[in-house]
């Protein structure tokens, strides 16, 4: 927010100064308050100035600009990774803190969505994180390019083929949060919802003991459930 600020009162100041101008010119230099132009072709301290004040200006912005992006991509200690691979046309989702199982994530279909669940959103089985902890979610793909995105946690990594990426968010309240693949990869791509659910710590350990032996021995191809969807 500082950085946004800062750059906000420099646009305000250039434009302002742009407009200044402007008005000079216009009331100053119009033919009946000018009559005579100047012959003036050059003028080396003016030169000089309109060269440098930019340059002063992009180096004002860039150093706090270099300095975000370093933090940006320096995670804080994750108290829970997630892997979300992109597949298409839906998410698989593992947990390698938690041991070695995984799950698909389809949407559910228009025939079987309940009256509470959104439209084209709503999933069969959901990402589910704790509250209050850092999550770090490691995307890739397997096929082509897609994009981990929730809007609500302000996150958005690209899942590439091949390519590790991560990113992180920490949930502040309880509750179901959606988002979807953000990038243009296929005939399905508006198809591939995320769906996150946020619980408490304890609601979070009963659902990963329940997954362990739900989806461990789950060899259900993505395939068929996907063309259930369809």
């Amino acid at each position: 927010m500082s950085f946004h600020n800062l750059v906000m009162y420099i646009i305000t100041a250039i434009t302002l100064f742009v407009l200044a101008l402007l008005v000079i010119v216009i009331v100053k230099f119009n033919a009946s308050a000018n009559p005579v132009p100047t012959k003036t072709t050059h003028h080396a301290g003016l030169e000089i100035a309109w060269t440098l004040l930019p340059v002063l200006i992009l180096l004002v912005i860039a150093v706090p600009s270099f300095r975000l992006l370093f933090y940006q991509l320096n995670l804080p200690p994750a108290d829970l990774t997630v892997k979300a691979t992109g597949k298409q046309w839906f998410w698989t989702y593992s947990y390698p803190d938690n041991g070695p199982f995984e799950f698909d994530s389809i949407m559910v279909p228009e025939a079987d969505r309940k009256p509470d669940q959104p439209r084209l959103l709503a999933v069969d089985n959901p990402l589910v994180v704790p509250v209050n902890k850092v999550v770090r979610v490691q995307t890739t793909a397997s096929d082509v390019i897609h994009a981990f995105a929730v809007p609500s946690f302000g996150i958005i990594a690209d899942s590439i083929p091949g390519r590790l990426n991560e990113v992180w968010f920490k949930a502040t309240k309880e509750g179901v949060y959606y988002g979807q693949c953000r990038e243009l990869c296929g005939k399905d791509h508006a198809f591939m919802p995320i769906e996150v659910r946020v619980v408490s710590e304890q609601a979070f350990g009963t659902w990963v003991e329940e997954a362990k032996k739900k989806y461990a021995g789950d060899s259900r191809p993505a395939s068929n459930a996907l063309a259930a969807v369809k």
